[in-house]
C-alpha cells in the first residue's frame, strides 16, 4: 500500500502540465511518456483527494482546485531543489536544465560553453533550444534563456554576461542602384531588411532617433537577413559578428557608420524567483568568462 504524503516527482509533473497547458506537451518537457505522466497525475489528486485536472478529448484544463494548488507546489518544488543544491558536493550540479538560445550564432558560440558547463557536471541533463523566435521562458518551462540585442521590459530577471555590436550593411550593387542614406531620415527611402515591424534606433550624439523602417523582405533569423543584403535586397541591421567575411570579400559594405546602433549586450534573463538556481548562476559565469572580459562578439552575432 501507498504511504501518505506528497511525492516531489508527482509535483513536479503537476507543475509542468499546468504551465505548459497539458499533458503532452508537459510529457515533451519532462522527457517521459505522457502514460507516465497521467500515472504520477493521478497519484497526486488520489493522496490531495481533490481532481486537479479537467480532462476532456480536447485535452486537460486545470480545475479551480488546480488553479489554486499550482503556486503553492511551485514554490514547494523550488524550495526543494534550493535545498537539494544545498547537499550536493562543493560546485556539482545535477537534474534538468534547459536552456534557449538564438539560432543564429548560439550553436557557434554559446554551444561550446554548454559543452563543458556538461563536461564539467557530468550528473547534469541539458537541453537546448536554438530559436531567433520570442521564447516564453515560463510558459515553455525554461531555466533561463541567452538573448542578445536590447532588452524589452518584461517581469524577466536579466544578467549582462558581455558586450555586442551591430551595425547597418548593404551591397556595392544595392548602393550603387539606390544611393547610400547618410541620415537615419533617408533609410525611410530605402528597403529594409527586417525581422518584422520594428523600430530601428541610432546614436546622434547622446541623441537617440528613432525610426520605422519597411522593406518588403523580412525573416526572423539573422544569417537569413544577411544572405538577403548579400542578394542586393536592401539594407539590413545585424550585429558585426554575422558579417565580417562578407565585409573581408567586399560583398557587404557598412552603411551609417556615424549613427550606430545603441549599444547592445549578450544576457542571461531568467523567470522571477527568490532563490536562482545555482545552474543559472553557473552558467551565468560561464558565460562571463567566455564573454564579458573579451572585445565585443566579433566573430558572430544575431539580434535577439
Amino acid at each position: 500500500m501507498r504511504n501518505a504524503g506528497l511525492d516531489i516527482e508527482e509535483l513536479q509533473t503537476f507543475v509542468e502540465v499546468a504551465d505548459a497547458g497539458g499533458i503532452s506537451p508537459a510529457a515533451i518537457r519532462l522527457g517521459v511518456s505522457k502514460s507516465i505522466v497521467s500515472r504520477r497525475l493521478a497519484r497526486l489528486e488520489a493522496e490531495l483527494g481533490v481532481q486537479l485536472l479537467a480532462r476532456s478529448t480536447r485535452g486537460a484544463g486545470l480545475t479551480e482546485a488546480g488553479v489554486m494548488f499550482r503556486d503553492h507546489a511551485a514554490r514547494a518544488c523550488a524550495e526543494i531543489e534550493v535545498a537539494k543544491e544545498t547537499m550536493l558536493p562543493e560546485g556539482e550540479l545535477r537534474g534538468r536544465f534547459r536552456v534557449a538560445a538564438p539560432l543564429s550564432f548560439g550553436p557557434v558560440h554559446f554551444a561550446p560553453v554548454l559543452a563543458e558547463m556538461a563536461r564539467q557536471h557530468p550528473r547534469l541533463h541539458i537541453q537546448t533550444c536554438y530559436s531567433d523566435r520570442f521564447v516564453d521562458l515560463i510558459a515553455e518551462g525554461f531555466d533561463c534563456a541567452i538573448r542578445v540585442g536590447n532588452l524589452q521590459d518584461s517581469n524577466l530577471l536579466a544578467r549582462r554576461v558581455g558586450p555586442i555590436h551591430g551595425n547597418l550593411f548593404a551591397s556595392p550593387d544595392y548602393l550603387k542602384a539606390h544611393g547610400t542614406p547618410e541620415t537615419p531620415e533617408e533609410l525611410l527611402s530605402h528597403e529594409a531588411l527586417m525581422q518584422g515591424t520594428e523600430s530601428w534606433h541610432f546614436m546622434d550624439g547622446n541623441r537617440t532617433i528613432t525610426i520605422r523602417p519597411q522593406g518588403r523582405f523580412k525573416a526572423d533569423n539573422g544569417v537569413a537577413l544577411v544572405a538577403a543584403a548579400v542578394a542586393g535586397l536592401g539594407i539590413a541591421r545585424v550585429p558585426d559578428g554575422l558579417t565580417h567575411e562578407h565585409v573581408a570579400s567586399g560583398a557587404l559594405v557598412p552603411v551609417m557608420p556615424h549613427h550606430p546602433p545603441p549599444p547592445a549586450g549578450i544576457y542571461v534573463v531568467r523567470p522571477p524567483s527568490l532563490h536562482p538556481a545555482r545552474k543559472v548562476r553557473v552558467l551565468t559565469e560561464l558565460l562571463v568568462d567566455c564573454f564579458g572580459q573579451a572585445q565585443p562578439i566579433a566573430s558572430a552575432t544575431p539580434s535577439r
